[in-house]
């Protein structure tokens, strides 16, 4: 995973592993596609020629997944094409080439986070009725964005099977909230303890104790001995941390 940052944002992409993907599966000069999949034409265990040896389809599926972390536009073929292991047919494989023609279109995509951020929290939820050929379950979608940031994203299929679309889309809308609300709580917790994070991030690096917290962490119960000693050098080190003024009365 790469890393690239300014004054105020910070980019997480795989641009290098997608261009190594590309030339591992002789691809790099094949014509891009605008969609990770062609969603005209489901797939299902049964629609092609069952491949004789796994392995291949295996290989393209783990390193595939691996550019979820930072592409969640392909979260939802990689998941379908997942469900194939034991069963991969040829239609499948192709699919999975189709997917290296998306990434051959935008290889350094990247999700990005603006460090003047306003902690807005916004979700968005959706579903497909029965899009599984298979067992006709549905699909459950939400991703959840803080502020411009896309923070949580979710494709899953949905363990039971619906009788409407309107019931798809109330299970969605649950599975949401739930998300929602944990995130909720999260925010509220690290707002209201943002100014002890930032004093244990000032004592822990002071110089006096810098030698002492490196001891601490090759041996164990780190974080119990870094909160003691975080204790211990607080009423001494607090005036000289150049975090905080100095009292005037």
């Amino acid at each position: 995973m790469e890393v690239a940052r300014s004054a105020t944002k910070i980019s997480l992409y795989q641009r290098k592993y997608t261009l190594d993907l590309l030339e591992e599966f002789g691809l790099l000069d094949t014509k891009p596609a605008s969609t990770p999949i062609d969603y005209s034409k489901p797939l299902s265990k049964t629609s092609g020629t069952a491949l004789s040896d796994l392995t291949p389809y295996r290989r393209l599926i783990g390193r595939l997944i691996y550019l979820t972390n930072t592409r969640p536009g392909i979260c939802f073929t990689i998941s379908k094409l997942s469900q194939y292991l034991d069963c991969a047919i040829d239609a499948h494989f192709t699919v999975g080439l189709y997917v290296f023609r998306y990434l051959k279109g935008s290889p350094a995509t990247s999700l990005l986070f603006n460090c003047l951020s306003d902690l807005k929290l916004h979700g968005y939820s959706d579903s497909d009725w029965k899009i599984c050929l298979d067992s006709h379950r549905s699909i459950s979608i939400y991703c959840f964005f803080l502020d411009s940031a896309l923070i949580s994203w979710k494709s899953k299929k949905q363990i039971v099977v619906a009788r409407s679309s309107a019931e798809v889309e109330y299970r969605v809308l649950a599975i949401a909230t739930c998300e929602c609300a944990g995130f909720d709580t999260f925010l509220v917790i690290l707002v209201s303890n943002l100014s002890f994070f930032l004093l244990s991030f000032a004592i822990i690096n002071l110089p006096s104790i810098s030698q002492q917290i490196r001891y601490f962490i090759n041996g164990q119960n780190t974080l119990k001995l870094i909160v003691i000693r975080f204790k211990i050098e607080l009423k001494i080190r607090l005036k000289n941390c150049s975090l905080f003024p100095p009292h005037t009365k």
